[in-house]
């Protein structure tokens, strides 16, 4: 992962590798990580995770076609 500073802005450089970390998913990795989890609450998390985002994806794709009221308010 590489962050370009330009014009010796450190604090716009730090606040786009921030950004990234984020979308990368590394800070919540590293929350994970910091204690032991066992593999059945693993299996049980990751299943969350995807009814979670399977939910998500079926909303959004409701108010795409109108099934729903729009999103944001």
């Amino acid at each position: 992962m590489q962050v370009v500073v330009r014009d010796n802005n450190v604090d716009q450089a730090l606040k786009a590798l921030k950004k990234k970390l984020q979308r990368e998913g590394v800070f919540r990795e590293m929350k994970l990580r910091n204690y032991y989890e066992k593999p059945s609450e693993k299996r049980a998390r990751q299943k969350a995770e995807a009814v979670r985002r399977s939910r998500k994806l079926a909303r959004k794709k409701a108010q795409r076609e109108g099934l729903l009221p729009g999103g944001r308010t």
